[in-house]
């Protein structure tokens, strides 16, 4: 029986959606769109990962992870670091998204929304508590470098907010 990509797809997909994000870890790494491929080759998974931001230290143990979670499955595996192109936050799935605000992170807004939420002060970013507009940015690093701290001052909540990356 020859193994087809759609095979590939149904055996390798479910044992990667349960890598979590070491800094995330209600998003699998599917969710962040950090795996670029997974191929079955000679018997050994090829992985390629694009780290969310250069130099970023969670990309050892994300390897590291993968290779722990594929040989539970009975698979070798080799991870290749990709950098081109660069991560962006558009690879976040829906799902993830979702995850991020159910988790208290507000997810990443457009490109320009962005700009007028982090350089003018706009008002855009929605609570991920009480769902209000009525946010303010309180520092432009929250828990690590990709996200910004906010605060509703309607509920009074302090949150982060995943910025966007293009």
């Amino acid at each position: 029986m020859t193994i087809t990509e759609q095979h590939i797809d149904d055996i390798l997909i479910p044992i990667l959606e349960e890598v979590s994000d070491p800094e995330i870890p209600v998003l699998s790494i599917m969710d962040m769109g950090v795996v670029r491929s997974a191929k079955l080759i000679d018997g050994k998974v090829k992985v390629e990962i694009t780290p969310t931001y250069s130099g970023c230290p969670a990309m050892d143990v994300i390897g590291d992870d993968i290779k722990t979670a594929l040989k539970k499955a009975g698979y070798e595996a080799e991870i290749d670091l990709i950098l081109h192109p660069a991560w962006t936050t558009d690879w976040i799935t829906p799902r993830g998204r979702k995850a991020l605000e159910d988790y208290g992170i507000a997810a990443p807004l457009e490109a320009d929304a962005d700009k007028a939420v982090l350089l003018e002060g706009k008002r855009l970013v929605k609570c991920t508590n009480c769902g209000s507009h009525n946010t303010r940015m309180v520092s432009q690093f929250g828990s690590t470098a990709c996200k910004a701290q906010f605060q509703c001052d309607d509920c009074q909540e302090p949150f982060d907010y995943f910025k966007c990356l293009k």
